[in-house]
């Protein structure tokens, strides 16, 4: 039982990430088949988590869409998430203090009268 749930996450994986990486490249499943010369069913199957691939067809998959082939069974995470709000408060930290620096400069001008 253990190996048949690992194998429906694989393929979960499998698909959401062909599903993420098509989105980043802006094609469709139809695109992606022509791209990697197998059929537009076996997309859909694979990404239906219906079916599972050969070998082959997982160099196929990964050279059409432009990653590396362990990057397709990665599993997405919170850890990814966390790492976009912590950049996005850092930046809004940054400008926050930039903003800050621009203010006291301007009022310290001011001061000196020298507009």
């Amino acid at each position: 039982m253990a190996k048949e749930a690992l194998t429906v996450n694989l393929r979960k994986i499998l698909s959401m990430n062909i599903k993420k990486q098509r989105g980043l490249l802006g094609i469709s499943q139809e695109k992606l088949a022509e791209i990697a010369k197998i059929s537009p069913n076996m997309i859909k199957d694979i990404e239906g988590c219906r079916t599972w691939i050969s070998d082959k067809t997982l160099i196929k998959l990964a050279s059409a869409l432009e990653t590396d082939i362990y990057r397709l069974f990665v599993p997405p995470t919170v850890y990814e998430e966390d790492i976009y709000k912590n950049a996005l408060n850092d930046f809004s930290l940054f400008m926050r203090r930039v903003k800050n620096d621009i203010d006291s400069d301007f009022e310290q001008a001011f001061n000196l009268k020298l507009f």
